[in-house]
C-alpha cells in the first residue's frame, strides 16, 4: 500500500526571490551614475582638435585689459559695429554661434563691420571665469576669433586648463606667457570691469546684441536677421 503524499503547506513554500523596488532604484542610480562620471571624464580628457586653422583671423583693434572695455576686431573705419555679450558656458550663446558665426566672420573680414566680444563670466561660476580669461589671453596674442569660434564649436567639451592651453597651440600660441596667463587668471580682474560695464548698459542676460548701439531683438538674433541689422546701419549697399 502507497503511502500517500502529504499536502504541502502553501504558507511553508519557499518564496521565489524578488528583486525589491528599492534595490532597482539603488541600480539604476549606479548606472547612471557611472555613465555620468564617464561622460564627464570624456568631456575634461577628450583631446582637442581645431576644426577652423586656415581661417582669416581679423586684426585685433582693441585687445583686454582696458577697464570697461570689450575686445574689438575688425578693420579701421567700418560703418557698422557689432557688440555681442556672450558667456562661453551659455548654451544659447553657442546656438547663436552655430547659427550666426559664419555670417558674423563674413562681416568682418570684408570691412562691413567691426566686433566687440564682452565675455561675461554668470553662467557658470567656475567655468565661465575661467573660459573668459583663456579668451582674453588668446585675444592678447591676436586669436580673438578663432579662439572663441573653436570653444562654441566643441560646446560640450569641459575644457579644462589644459585644453584652454593645448587650443592655444593648436591655433599657434606657443608663447609661453599665453599658457602663464590662463593658469593665473591674469584678466580677472578687467572681466570684472566688463560685468560692470555690462549692468551699466542694460544687459540682462547672453546673447545680448547690438548693432551701431542698437539693441536687437530675440527674432532678429539669426543669420539674416543679423546681416538686415547692419545693412540698415549702414554698413552695407
Amino acid at each position: 500500500m502507497s503511502k500517500t503524499k502529504a499536502p504541502v503547506n502553501p504558507l511553508l513554500q519557499q518564496k521565489k526571490r524578488r528583486i525589491s523596488p528599492g534595490i532597482v532604484v539603488v541600480i539604476v542610480l549606479v548606472l547612471a551614475l557611472a555613465g555620468g562620471v564617464g561622460v564627464q571624464y570624456w568631456r575634461s580628457h577628450s583631446k582637442v582638435e581645431v576644426s577652423s586653422n586656415g581661417r582669416p583671423e581679423p586684426a585685433v583693434i582693441q585687445g583686454p585689459g582696458t577697464p570697461g572695455k570689450g575686445v574689438t576686431v575688425g578693420k579701421e573705419g567700418a560703418k557698422a559695429h557689432i557688440d555681442i555679450y556672450l558667456d562661453f558656458r551659455c548654451p544659447h550663446c553657442a546656438e547663436f554661434e552655430e547659427a550666426t558665426g559664419a555670417t558674423v566672420d563674413k562681416l568682418v573680414q570684408d570691412g562691413t563691420a567691426t566686433l566687440t566680444y564682452w565675455p561675461l563670466t554668470f553662467v557658470n561660476p567656475d567655468a565661465s571665469p575661467r573660459l573668459a580669461n583663456a579668451f582674453a589671453a588668446a585675444a592678447a596674442n591676436g586669436k580673438a576669433l578663432s579662439y572663441a569660434d573653436e570653444m562654441y564649436a566643441d560646446f560640450s567639451k569641459s575644457w579644462t586648463t589644459d585644453q584652454l592651453i593645448e587650443l592655444g597651440k593648436q591655433l599657434g600660441l606657443d608663447d609661453p606667457k599665453f599658457e602663464q596667463a590662463v593658469r593665473d587668471n591674469t584678466y580677472g580682474g578687467w572681466l570684472d570691469t566688463v560685468s560692470k560695464a555690462a549692468d551699466d548698459r542694460g544687459v540682462t542676460g547672453t546673447p545680448t546684441v547690438y548693432v551701431n548701439d542698437k539693441q536687437l531683438d530675440a527674432d532678429q538674433l539669426t543669420a539674416d536677421g543679423l546681416q538686415k541689422a547692419v545693412g540698415a546701419a549702414g554698413g552695407m549697399g
